[in-house]
């Protein structure tokens, strides 16, 4: 069955579509009905690009330390693949397969706890009952939990999520492996798709329709989470990044087809992770089949592509704008995650201003000692925690059907909102893109254009709901690398230039009368990449019969913080305290500063009297 929905606005009729359809299917729920987890609000690092499998219990309290140091302490953590049991099967007949390159993806999980390299001890004081004459004696503990325990008690950390696969691990569950027989693991060897095969031939894939997965029997997979997840939680951990769940669609025969048993394994991992993780801790990765997003009833947090690969230099244009464009489609069921990356990159400016208007989780994962601050700030406050933007970050209406990639004329431009503002990213993302014949992302064109576009008011596409009824339809643009601020009519357009690489974001403004001849329109933190994810409310006072009127507004962050102001205003107060600030009459820009509050999350009151 084919279902088509219609309407004029493509995003409102992307939404109803998928809400349609939950109410047909009543096997998944969309985005707005689901808890978000707490920590999409903080600032986060992963240790899978500064380790991959080589990370140890030391690496993570290095990493931890590195950024704290630098001012930008990170207050989630991921401990990605690399803290599990498992070992590899060593088959004399797999030795001479075309797979054998792939084969560390064949290996199976073998216990559900922590591997060597996180086992640490502690000293333990020596009882009064103890009688072998020592001071201290060495206490074996579970490694994880100490890990835990010191990233949150010695780095702030406030949330922990632990990597694993859908399957355990890559290559599944270790059939009959001691302690796990409950579990009724058995070798099964996945089934792909000619279409599958034919675009993305996958070398994980390849390695296990040769050696096999362990694949827990359905009948067992709810406890086999239960007990890894409990495990988990006991030991401090908050979540869990559940990642290669396009397998199991592969692996359906014999358990009622891929439908079915793709279902009853995403039941039960949303069962367990709501009786161990009450925050709804789970983030989805690998996990782009239907049947999957067509089963996710509470799972809130999806990853939107492929990953970030900090040494190939043709995936970073085509990271941003593949992350935008699934974000279409997969924003509806969940919020969309896009990914770590590097902040000591040659690319990192570029990916730190998608994630910042992608609404998205923001989070990094660079190696101890290799971070760029400077970059760091624009995306996370002193407190640790992210102006995170509203929604999941789209391509705006004119690029729908554009090819921002490839086309050689096109600039990617996403939008997103804030309580208050909008803002437009622009992206000049050509150059790069999947190659048919070597089935591989690749640079197609090394010396791209630069090109030239423009933005409005309504490229945000909620901007009027923003703005309030009665709204003339203008806006003052600020302009973040530039720095310009532009008081911009309704239908106008503003030029952008961009050489590939390069981006800019534009916060757009709806601009209000809030006195006689006097309009007003709050901006944010200069210097932030979402300077209006820092404003969170803002009302107008007075105003009526000729007489002044006071701006109230609700603003989060320290530094520069800017609006718009039509003339002059008379005061600026900062939580009732008097404050200096500055006023530019050719652009109307009022600037003062906002110092670092002592308070997580803190909210100052900033009155402006116009």
């Amino acid at each position: 069955m084919v279902y088509v929905h219609a309407g004029t606005n493509p995003f409102d009729t992307i939404t109803q579509a998928v809400k349609v359809v939950e109410r047909h299917l009543q096997t998944f729920h969309h985005r707005e009905k689901k808890k978000l987890p707490s920590f999409v609000d903080w600032f986060g690092w992963c240790t899978w690009d500064a380790f991959y499998t080589d990370v140890t219990a030391e690496g993570v309290k290095q990493g931890l330390k590195s950024l704290a140091e630098g001012g930008t302490p990170p207050r989630f953590l991921i401990i990605d693949d690399g803290w599990q049991q498992i070992g590899s099967e060593n088959k004399e007949e797999s030795n001479n397969a075309v797979v054998q390159e792939g084969a560390q993806f064949a290996s199976r999980l073998t216990g559900i706890k922590e591997n060597a390299k996180f086992q640490k001890k502690k000293n333990k004081k020596k009882s009064d009952d103890d009688k072998d004459g020592g001071d201290d004696q060495q206490a074996q503990a579970p490694g994880l939990k100490l890990v835990v325990e010191e990233a949150k008690r010695d780095h702030g950390v406030k949330y922990v999520y632990v990597w694993h696969a859908m399957a355990g691990y890559w290559g599944g569950v270790k059939p009959a492996a001691e302690g796990m027989e409950h579990y009724e693991s058995a070798l099964a060897y996945p089934v792909q798709s000619p279409g599958v095969m034919g675009n993305q031939p996958d070398i994980v894939m390849d390695s296990l329709s040769v050696l096999g997965l362990g694949l827990v029997h359905p009948r067992r997979v709810l406890s086999f989470y239960d007990e890894l997840h409990s495990y988990l939680a006991s030991c401090g951990v908050d979540g869990v990044k559940v990642d290669v769940q396009n397998i199991i669609e592969t692996l359906g025969a014999g358990h009622g087809g891929r439908v079915a048993l793709t279902r009853a394994y995403h039941r039960a991992l949303e069962a367990s992770v709501a009786r161990n993780f009450p925050d709804n801790g789970c983030i989805s990765c690998m996990c782009h089949n239907t049947d999957m997003l067509y089963s996710a009833r509470q799972t809130a947090v999806v990853r939107a592509s492929d990953d970030f690969y900090p040494r190939d230099p043709a995936s970073h244009t085509v990271h941003v704008s593949s992350v935008a464009y699934n974000t279409l489609f997969l924003g509806e069921f969940m919020q969309p995650d896009w990914d770590m990356f590097h902040s000591l990159h040659p690319a990192a400016e570029y990916h730190g201003a998608a994630r910042a208007i992608g609404g998205c989780p923001i989070y990094v994962s660079d190696k101890p000692g290799n971070h760029n601050f400077e970059l760091l700030k624009k995306l996370v406050l002193p407190d640790g925690s992210v102006l995170r933007a509203q929604l999941p970050g789209r391509p705006t209406r004119d690029c729908l059907f554009a090819d921002p990639a490839r086309d050689g004329t096109s600039l990617l431009k996403i939008w997103n909102v804030n309580k208050c503002t909008g803002v437009v990213g622009v992206f000049n993302c050509q150059g790069a893109g999947w190659c048919r014949v070597t089935k591989k992302t690749r640079v197609h064109d090394a010396a791209p254009g630069t090109l030239t576009g423009s933005i409005r008011a309504d490229d945000v596409d909620a901007i009027a709901g923003l703005a309030g009824a009665g709204w003339s339809g203008e806006a003052v643009v600020y302009a973040y690398r530039s720095g310009e601020l532009v008081r911009l009519p309704g239908g106008a357009t503003l030029p952008v230039t961009l050489k590939v690489l390069e981006y800019e974001v534009f916060h757009v403004c709806p601009v209000s009368g809030v006195a006689p001849g006097v309009s007003f329109a709050p901006i944010g933190l200069l210097d932030m990449f979402n300077s209006g994810g820092a404003v969170e409310q803002c009302e107008v006072r007075g105003g009526g019969g000729g007489a002044g009127a006071v701006v109230a507004l609700r603003v989060r962050g320290c530094g520069r913080f800017g609006a718009y102001c039509s003339r002059r205003p008379a005061r600026c107060r900062l939580d009732a305290a008097e404050v200096d600030f500055s006023y530019d009459d050719d652009t109307g820009l009022v600037a003062l500063h906002i110092p670092v509050p002592e308070q997580e999350f803190y909210r100052w009151d900033l009155e402006i009297d116009v």
